[in-house]
């Protein structure tokens, strides 16, 4: 089996008038469905997943090691080179992998600044079963934002822990 970067659609045929003074003509040149060939991915995007699961993602020219997941996650940016921020900032994820996010900030952090972040990666109702990822991270590269004020922030995660807030039963957890 062979996979190709072509989607097929079936278009129906398209029907015809029936004139009651005129004979109709032979079904035979519109009964067939005509098939579209249509390509999936375009090289000129980069290699995205657009929703999660991943596992139905296709190969794609980019020669990122660890692609990017487009998704829009809670997050607050907690200190910027270990000085904790009085009010924490809550902002939201433009793509994240398993090394580092992107994200939009109002205020410009110096390069290679060592940033404290949690990104939510699942938020419940009622908050049970929440799961939380902590990390230090260090800045990459930074660019203004089409919106006045506002700086695209590229980090590396440092260190990451998880935290989930749900009861977990006491003949689970090893004394």
């Amino acid at each position: 089996m062979s996979v190709s970067n072509l989607a097929l659609s079936v278009q129906a045929p398209s029907k015809r008038l029936e004139h009651p003074d005129r004979p109709s003509e032979p079904d035979s040149a519109t009964a067939a469905p005509a098939l579209c060939c249509k390509p999936l991915l375009r090289p000129e995007l980069p290699r995205r997943f657009i929703r999660v699961p991943t596992y139905a993602v296709g190969v794609h020219p980019e020669h990122r090691e660890y692609p990017r997941a487009s998704l829009k996650l809670p997050l607050k940016l907690h200190s910027v080179e270990g000085i904790v921020e009085d009010f924490p900032i809550t902002l939201v994820t433009r793509d994240i992998s398993s090394t580092g996010v992107y994200f939009l900030c109002p205020k410009e952090l110096p390069m290679n600044a060592s940033i404290g972040l949690q990104i939510v990666l699942v938020s419940r109702p009622l908050g049970q079963g929440n799961v939380v990822m902590a990390s230090n991270a260090i800045v990459r590269r930074i660019h203004p934002a089409a919106v006045p004020g506002w700086f695209g922030i590229a980090a590396n995660f440092n260190d990451v822990s998880f935290d989930r807030d749900d009861f977990i039963p006491s003949r689970y957890l090893s004394t």
